[in-house]
């Protein structure tokens, strides 16, 4: 069966400074990264800050190059295509970022930023541009009125409702979001999570979702990838990530989820030390010298991601046995 999007064994690293009489060293930010997407789907990424989910987010359409590694998009393989092939690609896939304010031109109205795709890619005459930017506006819940208006005039939730239009306007058939509700009030961020889910039934989309919130991306996904230290470390349906945890720094974010009821108790797993650097990362698994469950060959040999079971993914040592 052919994904819609798939992406294969994708590395960024970044070269570090290079010391007298020393080789250079690189910053792995994304090491050896592999899954898939069906059209349809939703996609989530979770992980601490610093793991390399915004650089596989950007890596993976190109807004940074990969350093190795293949980009899969409805068959055809982008990672070393054309700036000319990659251009034309920028229609079918767009990217909704983090924070609206520092996304948008300040300078540009309403109108200028939603536009600013269809004057790029599109031959139309003004009036058929401006019918689309009112017809997607009314989409994403803004009012015409605003359409001479500045970002600053708006609050960051309507801000990233700007965003959104201005990622829709050429309707694409894949979303990256990344971490697109993480600035916003919890209010807000409902209100905008309910918009997506209901974007994505209207226009048939496919979304990437980066976040490190586990409970909005429980909501908002159908299957859930963990990131630790620019590897994935699990890959699951997202009922079964959360009922049938299996490695164990899953099992520390899982259960440092709150729970909005004070008579129920959750053993919370701490975890010790601090992240190591991408720099320089430990030898083995990565997680090793964090984890509980430590034995001599995690310090020795990293696990490489197995179906454990059915759609089931996991990296690590404890489950080598079942495997076999």
């Amino acid at each position: 069966m052919d994904h819609f999007v798939e992406v294969k064994n994708l590395k960024k690293y970044y070269p570090a400074k290079k010391k007298l009489f020393k080789e250079r060293q690189f910053v792995k930010a994304v090491d050896d990264v592999s899954f898939f997407i069906d059209k349809g789907e939703t996609f989530g990424v979770v992980g601490e800050s610093g793991c390399g989910k915004s650089t596989l987010c950007k890596t993976m359409i190109r807004l940074i190059e990969p350093s190795d590694g293949k980009v899969f998009f409805d068959g055809k393989e982008i990672a070393f295509c054309s700036k000319e092939e990659m251009r034309l690609m920028r229609q079918k896939m767009q990217i909704v970022f983090q924070d609206p304010y520092a996304s948008l031109n300040p300078r540009m109205t309403v109108r200028e930023l939603i536009k600013a795709p269809l004057d790029v890619f599109s031959d139309e005459s003004e009036e058929q541009k401006m019918e689309k930017v009112y017809e997607i506006m009314s989409l994403v819940g803004l009012n015409k009125e605003f359409i001479n208006k500045y970002p600053h005039e708006f609050s960051g939730g309507q801000r990233q409702r700007i965003m959104i239009a201005r990622a829709l306007i050429l309707k694409p058939e894949f979303v990256c979001c990344d971490e697109p509700v993480s600035a916003l009030d919890v209010s807000v961020r409902a209100q905008v999570l309910n918009l997506m889910k209901e974007l994505q039934q209207t226009l048939g989309l496919t979304y990437l979702f980066i976040s490190h919130d586990l409970s909005v991306v429980r909501y908002l996904c159908d299957r859930i990838a963990v990131m630790y230290l620019g590897r994935i470390v699990e890959i699951a349906d997202k009922d079964e990530l959360y009922d049938n945890t299996l490695h164990p720094y899953t099992q520390c974010l899982i259960s440092s989820i709150p729970i909005p009821d004070p008579d129920v108790k959750r053993d919370r797993i701490i975890l010790e030390g601090d992240v190591p650097s991408p720099y320089n990362p430990p030898a083995g698994c990565h997680f090793h010298t964090r984890c509980r469950f430590a034995t001599e060959k995690c310090s020795k040999s990293y696990p490489h991601l197995r179906e454990i079971a059915p759609r089931h993914f996991v990296a690590c040592h404890l489950y080598d046995e079942k495997e076999e």
